[in-house]
């Protein structure tokens, strides 16, 4: 498990087809990659914002991570419905941090990631809302984010340091008790119907 790359952003105006009428919006979802190392702090990365702090952001949502390994389920889904084959950069998800060999399905809510001297906690999936439709340039985005279960994870800041692109990661297991997968499941159940 390590981290493939650091990505922070400023907020700018994203252009959004919201209820038929197109509109800017501000927002930090354009992540980029950083060669640098970074100071991860209580409220999340230096250098790093966010637009809407009453869904991203604070305490319980200072980092977001993502697993590389969807990539490929997104670059499949955007030339389907774009039909073109264009690259996804890390930080496309808008993610804080991407990461390799850490799976919704295999982390729970309490779980802890060390990072070198930098400890952060998992304490839940990401709700994605317009602005990531918006980003990935089709409206289906959402459901499928939601129906795989591709959410990434917010995390809390235990102990604060320093992070580079190609540390490893340790999975300190916490109580177990709700997964990051269950909660997927239960924000699915009944709101939607199938894609697929």
């Amino acid at each position: 498990m390590r981290i493939v790359s650091i990505n922070i952003a400023r907020v700018a105006p994203l252009f959004v087809n919201h209820s038929g009428n197109r509109q800017s919006v501000m927002t930090a979802i354009r992540k980029q990659p950083i060669e640098t190392s970074v100071a991860v702090k209580r409220l999340g990365l230096a250098g790093d914002e966010q637009a809407d702090l009453s869904v991203h952001g604070g305490l319980d949502k200072a980092v977001y991570a993502y697993p590389q390994e969807h990539y490929l389920y997104w670059l499949a889904q955007r030339l389907k419905a774009l039909k073109q084959d264009l690259p996804l950069l890390p930080g496309a998800m808008g993610e804080n941090l991407t990461t390799q060999g850490l799976l919704e399905t295999a982390l729970w809510v309490g779980d802890r990631m060390q990072i070198g001297d930098c400890l952060l906690e998992v304490t839940e999936p990401r709700a994605p809302c317009f602005k990531f439709a918006a980003l990935m340039g089709f409206p289906h985005a959402l459901k499928h984010m939601l129906q795989t279960g591709f959410t990434g994870v917010y995390l809390k800041v235990i102990e604060t340091g320093q992070i580079e692109a190609g540390q490893s990661i340790s999975l300190l297991p916490g109580p177990r008790e709700v997964s990051i997968a269950q909660i997927n499941d239960q924000r699915l159940r009944g709101r939607q119907r199938d894609l697929f």
